[in-house]
């Protein structure tokens, strides 16, 4: 409820609409998508066994997922095929909380320690060629271009578990 936004607004010829407090249902759409995401984080936080402080990351993760995938408002298209008339390229999307390694550049290790940190990776980042990881060993965020990805197994409690057979 910022004068200083209210002057932005009337320069711009906006008219400010508010919702009514503690009545939240008041912004339908903004809610549903709201929704949804905290739907999606829920889900790929339980399925991948993290814990609930990265709840943070989880949540980017899903709204930059969401800004590749087409929409009805665009007409199935994608936000960056609407914009640009480009397609976007998703060959860089990981399966998210799975291990990866990410390379330890030479400046930051002796000769004879690991050239690579085990890792858990956590998504991506706007603007960057990056991923964004979480150290196994150290549980800190870190961002690095060079990673190695294991997508096709999990890791529950510090203890590596093959992906099932199915039969």
């Amino acid at each position: 409820m910022s004068k200083k936004f209210d002057v932005v607004f009337a320069e711009c010829g906006i008219q400010r609409q508010t919702s009514a407090p503690y009545s939240p249902q008041q912004n339908g759409v903004a809610e549903c998508v709201n929704r949804i995401i905290m739907e999606c984080a829920r889900s790929m936080i339980l399925a991948q066994g993290l814990e609930l402080e990265f709840w943070g990351e989880v949540v980017n993760t899903v709204v930059y997922i969401k800004n590749q995938c087409p929409t009805k408002v665009f007409d199935s298209k994608t936000l960056q095929k609407a914009w640009s008339g480009r397609k976007p390229d998703v060959s860089h999307l990981r399966v998210f909380g799975c291990k990866a390694f990410a390379h330890v550049p030479n400046e930051k290790r002796t000769k004879l320690e690991s050239k690579f940190m085990p890792c858990v990776f956590l998504g991506y980042y706007e603007g960057i060629k990056a991923y964004h990881l979480m150290c196994v060993e150290t549980k800190r965020i870190i961002k690095s271009r060079d990673v190695m990805f294991i997508e096709g197994s999990k890791e529950i409690g510090g203890v590596f578990h093959p992906e099932k057979k199915k039969m």
